[in-house]
């Protein structure tokens, strides 16, 4: 799989995951593919900034389902400001 063909699977991903952090008022980007594909930078926004559980949708909600269309990923990052 090319760089870009991941960013657009890692995208994807994203799409799916989006509505069900904006149902609760927060959203998700993609900031950067890094370590020779396998590492994942996100940014989450709005309520999902100060959230308590932000750390497990993360690594339940997010990283399960990047990994479900691009395999090759280790692990899903955010990075906050």
């Amino acid at each position: 799989m090319t760089s870009e063909e991941l960013k657009v699977n890692v995208e994807k991903a994203l799409e799916e995951i989006r509505p069900f952090l904006q149902s609760d008022g927060g959203d998700i980007s993609l900031l950067s593919i890094e370590e020779n594909d396998t590492l994942v930078k996100v940014k989450l926004k709005g309520a999902c900034v100060g959230c308590s559980v932000n750390q497990m949708t993360l690594k339940s909600g997010v990283e399960m389902t990047i990994k479900k269309y691009a395999p090759q990923i280790e692990q899903v990052i955010n990075i906050e400001d």
